[in-house]
């Protein structure tokens, strides 16, 4: 039985999007051949679907996710962004839940994990929902 190899969603070569041509049945043989759509999630690279389930595993809790993955809250963010703008939505919005504290920032910043314009710009945001 030959080797089975997951769908790739993107040309090895220039990067492109790639398009199914072929389905064949594992059982019979029947091949159909066409143009076939492949889903938001199959131009996803490995990487980000390994975040995504991880993310859905864990309900979206930032916390969790932190920890199963031995990752910082900005690293979170910036994979969830990736991942929202790879499925082709413009506005990523994450909700207050999952907003930093103060401390947080200061911390990412210590470990440099963010630059100073960036925890400016979430110390504001975290100073508006204060109000």
């Amino acid at each position: 039985m030959p080797k089975k190899y997951n769908v790739i969603g993107t040309c090895p070569i220039c990067s492109k999007n790639l398009q199914v041509t072929e389905l064949t049945c594992c059982e019979c043989g029947t091949k159909i051949t066409g143009n076939f759509n492949l889903s938001r999630f199959d131009y996803l690279s490995d990487e980000q679907k390994e975040f995504a389930l991880v993310f859905l595993k864990n309900g979206g809790n930032i916390k969790l996710i932190e920890k199963d993955l031995n990752i910082s809250y900005p690293t979170v963010k910036k994979n969830l962004s990736d991942v929202i703008e790879a499925l082709g939505f413009d506005n990523v919005n994450i909700s207050k839940v999952t907003m930093m504290s103060k401390n947080d920032v200061y911390q990412a910043l210590k470990n440099r994990e963010i630059s100073i314009d960036e925890a400016e710009r979430i110390l504001k945001e975290i100073g508006d929902e204060d109000e």
